[in-house]
């Protein structure tokens, strides 16, 4: 299971671990990932996703998980989400 978030697109950075004598060794730096359960409020349902901690803190800057995967491209989002904001244009369009 690759370390990406499915809603931001944040994946692993890499870099070095630096030491008192200033040697460099290559090292991998890992997002904070948690699998949360989302409610889209204007589909009544809830969702599984696998997003960031920072992920999780914009999704709720932005009022929730229906205005976050309409305001965000498509390139960032994962499969699953893209389904989700395909629905969710789909229930807009219909209401």
């Amino acid at each position: 299971m690759s370390r990406i978030c499915e809603l931001t697109g944040k994946g692993r950075q890499v870099g070095h671990n630096v030491s008192h004598a200033n040697n460099k060794t290559k090292r991998v730096f890992l997002p904070n990932l948690q699998n949360v359960t989302l409610m889209s409020e204007k589909l009544d349902k809830s969702y599984k996703f696998r997003v960031s901690t920072q992920g999780l803190r914009s999704v709720e800057h932005n009022g929730g998980l229906d205005n976050w995967l309409l305001k965000t491209s498509d390139e960032k989002l994962s499969a699953n989400a893209l389904k989700v904001k395909r629905e969710l244009k789909k229930a807009l369009a219909a209401a």
